[in-house]
């Protein structure tokens, strides 16, 4: 951390706790705040994911209800993506009582880990150990949020809930293009294990696009969590499964790790850019916090008026001083104190917009390393608005593709890589580029630092839900999503939207093709920006890949209607909008 960067932090310390960071709500319009959307919408990665949403709120139940049948039908059509061996993060919004609530599902370390188990004969990372196999997995979360919110929030049983993601792995789904692209890219991997041969072979052989692809172990599973909820994963035959297959790999799982794992309700973090009111992640996830710094950066400038290099160079920098800040200061608010009010203030975000030069690049710390590699299949999201205006942002994962690429065997549980996400060795990144430090160090029980950012959007006139895929590059999207609803996108314009991303380390713009044109490009690099694109066709980076599968919804309060955007990048992207009556609350 430079000189100048601890300056603007203990200056950023002075200021008076008194001072107000987060703002009320705001006024919902003229449409009041008893007015109800005209239908529902979902948007997801998956049309079969979307469909078990709707045949919920068919049933009599909410956007709750719908989220847990979403979430449980992209485990078994997705597992590329998310699964119940991973994690999530739900963030929930009660119509009738105005309540928001962030759940917190992600995943924990086992007990039995310490630094030192990830550390290879050289003295570096073992990225293969921190990736790969059963030291990679962390304690699933994602069982125990289904439970948690259908039992809490929702209004149907969980047999209901779960009935469609159970038929889908019982009866299989059609293997599609990018399910088998994966599996071709991690095949050696998932491979070494008989438990995930037994779950993703068809006749033998790898799956193929078109092909039909059946879990019955997964079934099993979820109708073990349908019957017993909690403990139809956490303890009972199932938990012991899940122990014996990690251990007979060479991992040190126990029963009471899994006993002893629990959701979190954490209060979303709020605060305002413009006209907006923003509610999104807080601690363990990253991403709440750095929207909040980017976007109290950026809102000084009128980005509207701006030509598209001036404001992409101003963008940019707002994201180079965001991850910096990531890498020093956030981690498990349960373990580590992690400075929330300083970070999100106002008035921290003016010193350092004070450091950015209007037509100058600021040089990153210079840190050799990798190139941020490509992630857009890893981790998925979905976005709910019913017809009773309830509201559901829900971003969920297993980290990289097929996480850890280990079944236990008799399971179909597909388990996570979220360990490679803690800091395990300071100072060294992980498979996304991005380091850590104390505050991210792994400890029995602690949850890694995530980029997981689901986000509510409220004006006057327009609701909005967004989030995205992406790994590290998550924030960023949802930066850019954020800013084009602001500038009165429609939610399919949202969702196509170019991207582009920088993380502070390393000091690169990586961009996807026709992000900028060549005016834009040629200025930003006089700037003393280097890019990476695509169009330059040099380094055959993670930049000549499209990135992330963003999912939005959004209910226009003037117009009354509702619209649904489905991440064009991706031909599963299921984005829809249906009439459907409001249940009345029973």
């Amino acid at each position: 951390m430079t000189l100048v960067h601890r300056v603007l932090l203990a200056l950023a310390l002075l200021v008076p706790a008194a001072l107000p960071v987060h703002a009320e709500a705001p006024a919902r319009g003229q449409a009041g705040a008893t007015a109800h959307p005209p239908g529902a919408a979902i948007a997801s990665a998956h049309p079969a994911a979307t469909e078990a949403g709707f045949e919920v709120l068919a049933k009599g139940g909410n956007a709750f209800d719908a989220a847990v049948a979403v979430s449980a039908a992209l485990s078994v059509v997705e597992p590329i993506s998310s699964g119940l061996g991973g994690g999530g993060f739900f963030l929930l919004h009660d119509a009738a009582s105005g309540r928001d609530v962030f759940v917190d599902a992600r995943e924990t370390a086992p007990a039995a880990v310490t630094s030192e188990r990830y550390r290879g004969a050289d003295g570096k990372l073992d990225s293969d150990r921190a990736q790969n196999g059963p030291w990679a997995a962390a304690i699933p979360g994602l069982p125990a949020a289904l439970v948690h919110v259908a039992e809490r929030y929702g209004r149907l049983p969980l047999s209901e809930s779960l009935a469609p993601a159970i038929r889908l792995a019982r009866d299989g789904f059609p293997v599609y293009g990018r399910l088998e692209r994966g599996y071709a890219a991690r095949r050696e991997v998932m491979e070494r294990y008989p438990g995930t041969r037994q779950a993703f072979l068809i006749d033998g052989k790898p799956m193929r696009e078109g092909q039909i692809l059946r879990q019955p172990d997964l079934a099993r599973t979820l109708e073990a969590i349908a019957e017993r909820g909690f403990d139809g994963f956490y303890r009972g035959p199932v938990a012991k499964k899940l122990v014996a297959g990690v251990r007979a790999a060479g991992g040190q799982w126990t029963a009471e790790d899994l006993a002893a794992y629990r959701v979190k309700e954490r209060e979303p973090l709020r605060f305002r850019y413009r006209d907006w009111e923003i509610v999104t992640a807080p601690p363990p996830s990253s991403g709440g916090v750095a929207l909040a710094q980017m976007l109290n950066i950026l809102s000084a400038w009128d980005l509207r008026g701006l030509d598209p290099a001036a404001r992409a160079h101003l963008t940019i920098e707002a994201m180079r001083r965001a991850y910096r800040d990531r890498t020093f200061y956030l981690g498990d608010p349960d373990f580590v104190h992690v400075p929330v009010d300083v970070l999100t203030s106002p008035y921290y975000a003016a010193g350092l917009r004070a450091t950015i030069h209007p037509e100058k690049a600021t040089p990153s710390d210079a840190l050799s390393g990798l190139p941020t590699p490509l992630e857009d299949e890893e981790t998925t999201h979905f976005s709910i608005i019913d017809a009773e205006g309830n509201r559901a942002a829900v971003t969920q994962t297993v980290n990289l593709l097929f996480g850890s690429g280990l079944v236990p065997p008799g399971t179909g549980v597909l388990l996570n890589n979220e360990m490679d996400d803690f800091a395990l060795l300071p100072g060294q990144p992980n498979a996304f580029g991005v380091m850590g430090y104390e505050a991210n160090a792994p400890q029995p029980g602690k949850r890694p630092l995530s980029s997981m950012t689901p986000t509510f959007m409220l004006s006057p006139d327009r609701i909005a839900v967004l989030g995205t895929p992406g790994g590290s590059r998550i924030i960023t999207m949802v930066l850019l999503g954020v800013l084009g609803y602001d500038d009165g996108l429609g939610a399919q314009e949202v969702a196509a939207l170019p991207r582009f991303h920088h993380q502070w380390w390393p000091d690169v713009v990586l961009a996807e093709r026709g992000a900028f044109d060549a005016a834009t490009a040629q200025r930003l690099r006089a700037m003393g920006h280097t890019l990476d694109l695509p169009e330059d066709n040099v380094s055959g980076r993670a930049s000549s890949h499209v990135w992330g599968n963003l999912q939005t919804v959004m209910w226009d309060l003037r117009s009354g209607t509702l619209q649904a955007g489905g991440d064009p990048r991706y031909r599963e992207s299921s984005a829809q909008v249906r009439q459907m009556e409001a249940a009345a609350a029973p």
